[in-house]
């Protein structure tokens, strides 16, 4: 059972990985191996060096992880019949990793609860049939979680001295690292490790003592994320940062859009952003601790970022980047300028106690507010995965999920009001085809749901489904009900309507408490 660390263009294990995939070609060993990633760390079938070089026939036969959908090639291999597939919530993984450290097996959690993670709402973790077995099991009012004993650790780090000490100053993220190698040490397994190159003996700086290494692969070609080679790694995502924020996240929006990896925002993207800032700010206060989500989320982001409220926020990620702005796209996880660099693991615990928030994406919604962000299709290969989002929504006191009302659908902007011309597929559904979140035990937590769409927002109340708000120009009964298969609530007098300066951009500035003004 091996385990590599990473997430996205970060940290990735390239060399180990492409080593490892050589010597099958070559050899036809080792085989039958279990592959577990926390984090996502595909290429879509289009960037080599990610954990797709692994997914040979005969090479991983069982593949576990919090996201899945980037990792094709092991996806195909699901999809034939030739790779059982599991998922986890990420935050119970990291958690189950320090459980083998100390000898424990079996992580306790209310996260995943009345989800498809839930053995009595779905399958647990197995998402192809006739698996050997399930990873979740229920425990009286809670999900008992495991991960198989972890025998090897791949690890991607920046740097080790001549003593097989590992460093992670200059890393982008540290992910699991750490516990990753307790974990196998503690199992009798093995840690390997790829860095950039050697330095001096800093003891003060070592992050992972040589007493937890078996060996060490130097590689001149490891990079610190996508595009930044290891040793000229970009001091942008490092605390302290570069010393030019704006320049940075533009510098990493210009690659997202150059790699034609993320989507390209148009008005009415942009503006769906501008208006989850707007309901961020309604709804919150200065200080808060957020963590954002790929997609809409990071859009939301932006706005606040650049807005007044963004020093008053403290931005996260679930790789454990404290503070500064969240990465876009391929640099998922990483941030900018970060405040500070922690474990995945700490990060799950800090947020069971401080995470005021989160924005995160949606694929589909349902008329009890569950919402689907695990599954996209019947095909194996469309299959996404729950990544954090369970253990985040469970420790978050306020959700935000912010996407398209439909999907497909053409809309215009003129004169600070939205038209519909083309309707599309409704994303608001009666029921669900996965519940990743749900909605009914989030409201008995005592939590505050929204989900901000081009249309307009909505909030989660005892009775269903409220519209609150909507943009200006969309008719309620023109353009939302007969593209909704969900049961809405309109209030009496009917729902507010959003500032024109969301629409349009002019003279937006969200305000704590208020909105936009």
């Amino acid at each position: 059972c091996c385990l590599s660390t990473g997430m996205a263009g970060n940290a990735r294990c390239t060399g180990l990985f492409r080593a490892l995939r050589e010597r099958f070609e070559r050899e036809g060993r080792p085989r039958g191996l279990t592959w577990i990633a926390v984090g996502g760390q595909g290429g879509r079938g289009k960037a080599p060096g990610t954990v797709e070089e692994v997914g040979l026939d005969g090479l991983v036969t069982r593949f576990i992880a919090g996201h899945v959908e980037t990792a094709k090639s092991l996806l195909r291999l699901a999809g034939a019949g030739r790779l059982e597939l599991h998922v986890l919530p990420q935050g119970e993984m990291v958690f189950c990793l320090e459980g083998q450290a100390e000898g424990w097996t079996e992580v306790l959690s209310t996260t995943g609860l009345g989800t498809f993670l839930d053995p009595r709402v779905g399958p647990g973790s197995p998402v192809t049939a006739g698996a050997r077995e399930n990873f979740v099991r229920v425990d009286g009012d809670a999900l008992a979680y495991r991960l198989p004993p972890l025998e090897v650790a791949v690890i991607g780090a920046p740097w080790a001295d001549a003593l097989g000490n590992v460093y992670f100053r200059d890393a982008a993220m540290i992910t699991e690292n750490v516990d990753a190698a307790r974990a196998a040490k503690a199992n009798g397994g093995l840690v390997l490790v790829t860095v950039g190159g050697i330095v001096p003996h800093r003891p003060d700086e070592v992050g992972l003592p040589r007493e937890l290494v078996d060996a060490v692969a130097v590689d001149p070609y490891a990079e610190q994320t996508i595009l930044a080679p290891q040793k000229a790694c970009w001091p942008l995502f490092t605390p302290g940062g570069d010393g030019d924020d704006d320049a940075a996240i533009e510098r990493l929006r210009f690659i997202n859009r150059f790699l034609r990896l993320t989507p390209v925002r148009g008005p009415v993207e942009c503006a769906l952003g501008r208006l989850g800032a707007d309901q961020f700010a309604r709804a919150l206060h200065a200080g808060v601790c957020v963590n954002i989500g790929v997609g809409f989320g990071e859009e939301v982001c932006r706005e606040i970022y650049a807005s007044s409220l963004g020093p008053d926020v403290v931005f996260t990620s679930e790789t454990g980047v404290y503070g500064g702005m969240p990465a876009p796209g391929v640099y998922f996880g990483a941030a900018v300028n970060p405040r500070r660099i922690e474990s995945s693991a700490w990060m799950f615990h800090h947020y069971a106690d401080h995470l005021d928030a989160t924005v995160l994406g949606f694929l589909e919604v349902d008329s009890d507010g569950n919402v689907n962000v695990s599954k996209r299709g019947p095909a194996m290969t469309d299959y996404v995965g729950p990544g954090g989002f369970p253990s985040i929504t469970n420790a978050a006191r306020n959700c935000f999920f912010v996407g398209t009302f439909m999907q497909g659908a053409k809309w215009r902007v003129d004169s600070g009001r939205l038209s519909l011309v083309r309707p599309g597929l409704p994303k608001f559904r009666p029921a669900v085809g996965e519940i990743t979140f749900n909605g009914r035990r989030a409201l008995e937590a005592g939590k505050n749901v929204w989900y901000v769409t081009n249309v307009g927002v909505f909030r989660l109340a005892p009775e269903g489904l409220v519209l609150e708000r909507i943009m200006p120009g969309v008719d309620v009964e023109r353009d939302i009900l007969p593209n909704c298969g969900a049961r809405i609530l309109v209030p009496e007098g009917g729902p507010g309507i959003v500032p024109e300066s969301v629409v349009t951009g002019n003279a937006f500035r969200p305000a704590w408490g208020e909105g936009a003004r």
